[in-house]
């Protein structure tokens, strides 16, 4: 199973290698940049949901830190 998702709009300018990158080096998460499905895919970002549930979940974990410390989310209270 597959998620084709958007890359949000703080990250839109980096485009979806860039932004794959980012999300390696800062999130530990890797991901498929969407360009190498098209040029129409780099909008985008392919998530692999190969891994169980607790792996899934520490890479939501990893991704919200990423969005919070780039203030595209607010910082936990």
């Amino acid at each position: 199973m597959y998620v084709w998702a958007k890359i949000p709009p703080a990250y839109a300018h980096l485009g979806s290698l860039e932004f794959a990158k980012r999300l390696l080096a800062d999130a530990k998460v890797c991901v498929s940049p969407g360009i190498g499905f098209g040029d129409y895919g780099d909008t985008h970002v392919r998530f692999a949901l190969i891994e169980n549930q607790d792996r899934i979940r520490q890479a939501v974990r990893g991704i919200k830190a990423m969005f919070r410390a780039d203030g595209v989310i607010p910082a936990k209270s």
